[in-house]
């Protein structure tokens, strides 16, 4: 392709089942390219069943990036996506004119292409010492001391999900000002990502700045009849199971409370090996939720008003076609 004045990065999202890896892959080898994971879950090693990694194979040559790097145990967030995904930006565009970010975590994607402020990063030794606090005292002292700490938070937050309660303590503690404060404006968390949002928007208390891209985004969204895109996924999971998710997902079993399993799949899974599901059951649940979650990303892709559509039923060559005539303008 002719140089551009700026790079460009194509930013291809959508729900589950749409097609993005495929689309990524194909329009990666057309413009020499290569591919950023933007999913808060296939960043994770031992999960590439449910969260669906592209296999080798899939990846036709193609280097992707941001995937099974991490192990279960680690934390990861928002703030840490961008900045490993700008230092790869980086290094891609200064071989190529284009790159491609793919992938359905909502956080992720608004975080890289709308930026963020930073939050302080909670040391190791205040959340294990937290951690530990709260194993030997109890939900109600951990709920008591967000009261404590943070009473705004304490009256809007859901009591019951703990995780969400467990951050606002630790930031609370590691800012010395209550986390309530540090938010500049309210979101919508999605089921799967209550931990990417901790660092994702902030007052001016924290001092940060946000980067001028030296690059422009291109936001394509898959997208189409809810019927065809239900049934996708239907067969997906299917699909899933005979791969051999139950098997993976009984390999991690035992780590099940770590906030890296908590996904549509793996949760449903872990109840029907709890006996609180049959086999039938868990399986029609995980297609149940992952339709519930493709609504949520459809849904919060429509208050973008710089994405482009494209339908899940036309040809990949016709896809492909679009997002080039893009490039061109």
């Amino acid at each position: 392709m002719q140089s551009l004045k700026r790079k460009k990065v194509i930013v291809i999202t959508g729900p589950t089942a749409s097609g993005k890896s495929a689309l990524a892959v194909d329009l990666a080898k057309i413009l020499g390219s290569e591919v950023i994971s933007a999913d808060s879950r296939q960043i994770y090693k031992e999960i590439p069943i449910v969260t669906a990694v592209p296999s080798i194979e899939e990846r036709k040559g193609v280097n992707h990036h941001l995937i099974e790097i991490l192990n279960l145990e680690d934390y990861y967030s928002a703030a840490k996506f961008v900045e490993d995904a700008e230092k790869i930006l980086d290094n891609i565009l200064e071989e190529s004119d284009t790159a491609i970010v793919c992938g359905g975590s909502m956080l992720y994607l608004d975080a890289l292409t709308k930026g963020i402020d930073m939050l302080p990063t909670v040391p190791q030794k205040i959340r294990s010492q937290l951690m530990e606090e709260w194993k030997e005292n109890g939900n109600d002292w951990l709920i008591e001391k967000l009261k404590n700490l943070d009473k705004s938070y304490y009256k809007l937050v859901d009591l019951r999900n703990l995780k969400r309660v467990f951050h606002a303590v630790e930031i609370s503690i590691t800012a010395g000002v209550p986390y309530s404060s540090l938010l500049s404006r309210n979101r919508n968390i999605s089921e799967g990502e209550e931990n990417d949002a901790v660092n994702i928007s902030f007052s001016n208390q924290i001092d940060s700045t946000k980067r001028i891209q030296p690059y422009e985004f291109i936001k394509i969204c898959l997208t189409g009849d809810r019927e065809l895109l239900f049934e996708r996924i239907n067969a997906r999971v299917l699909r899933m199971m005979e791969s051999g998710l139950e098997e993976e997902a009984r390999r991690v079993y035992h780590k099940r409370h770590l906030n890296s399993l908590n996904t549509v799949g793996l949760k449903e899974m872990f109840q029907y090996f709890d006996g609180n599901l049959s086999r039938e059951e868990a399986i029609s649940r995980i297609q149940k939720n992952t339709r519930v979650y493709a609504k949520k990303q459809l849904t919060w892709h429509k208050r973008d008003k710089e994405i482009n559509y494209l339908d899940i039923s036309l040809s990949e060559k016709d896809k492909i076609d679009f997002i080039l005539s893009l490039l061109r303008k």
